[in-house]
């Protein structure tokens, strides 16, 4: 009797080791690069890439400050590129063909997976990551994404103006005053007072619901794109006297059924949440990044 506990205590023990050792071999490994252009966690197994954009002001510490997503995607063999593009709410022919040359080089020089890419961003960076993947698909560049998602993005440049107009006239919210100034000298100075013709609107755009235009998205009509968005209205209401009208939701959910009707294809989704929207200190907010759920994403990104 006793030989055969000390038998079964050898093989309890052995397992114990056993599970041990594969719980550290299987510990995801990578490497972290920072730079003035980008972090990036490298992951060893190239399974894919997922590149970031960050909204207007942000940069790629924000970015992975707000949106926790290092580990998960590591864990499935994903790199992350953050990247530090920002200040943009849209992109000329000029900043596309740059910004083709930038990611080419990054992917190139750091030995990323070119199989399975995924480009998303938060806010404007969610406008910077539908052109700049309608670009990289229309130039056959050597990055061709497999999918493309937005959080919360202003995609409606024109909508966008005019509810700048209606809150710059409202004068309730400071934070929405000095937005709305913003946007409405930059662009009168970039487009041109709509009331004089729309033409710039749409050129650099990805969307606009007055004239149903979606030029600058034609050659997504093959991947999976996704908008995500949290149309908590009630708070919208409270902290900025703003309508459904007004919000990035409203325009969002035009669009994916826009483009559902227009290409036909069953991968374009709109996942509108409620009561996920808070920053990383802990502040209510719809408009924020982790209104996305990242293992439904990673899930999206390996299926």
């Amino acid at each position: 009797m006793r030989t055969l506990i000390i038998i079964l205590v050898l093989i309890v023990t052995s397992c114990k080791r056993n599970d041990q050792k594969a719980y550290k071999t299987e510990k995801p490994k990578y490497e972290k690069i920072k730079n003035s252009e980008f972090e990036l966690i490298n992951s060893d197994k190239q399974n894919g890439l997922l590149i970031l954009f960050p909204c207007l002001p942000c940069d790629a510490q924000n970015t992975f400050s707000e949106f926790k997503i290092e580990e998960i995607s590591v864990k499935n063999g994903f790199s992350v590129l953050a990247m530090n593009f920002n200040q943009r709410l849209f992109l000329n022919q000029s900043e596309k063909q740059q910004l083709t040359k930038k990611l080419e080089k990054i992917i190139s020089e750091n030995n990323l997976s070119k199989e399975n890419i995924f480009i998303g961003g938060f806010s404007s960076g969610g406008n910077v990551s539908l052109l700049i993947s309608d670009y990289l698909i229309e130039n056959q560049s050597q990055v061709q994404p497999k999918g493309v998602f937005v959080v919360d993005s202003p995609i409606d440049l024109l909508a966008l103006y005019n509810t700048a107009q209606k809150n710059l006239k409202m004068n309730f919210s400071e934070a929405s005053l000095q937005e709305a100034n913003w946007i409405k000298k930059y662009f009168d100075k970039e487009f041109g007072n709509p009331e004089n013709g729309i033409d710039n609107y749409e050129k650099y755009s990805p969307f606009t619901l007055e004239t149903q235009n979606i030029n600058n998205l034609v050659n997504l009509k093959d991947i999976k794109v996704r908008f995500y968005t949290e149309p908590d209205l009630e708070w919208w209401k409270e902290n900025r006297k703003n309508d459904y009208e007004d919000l990035n939701a409203f325009y969002l959910k035009k669009l994916s059924r826009k483009l559902k009707f227009e290409f036909e294809n069953k991968n374009i989704e709109l996942i509108e949440t409620e009561n996920k929207g808070y920053r990383a200190n802990g502040e209510r907010h719809p408009h924020s990044w982790r209104i996305v759920d990242k293992k439904d994403l990673i899930k999206w990104m390996t299926e």
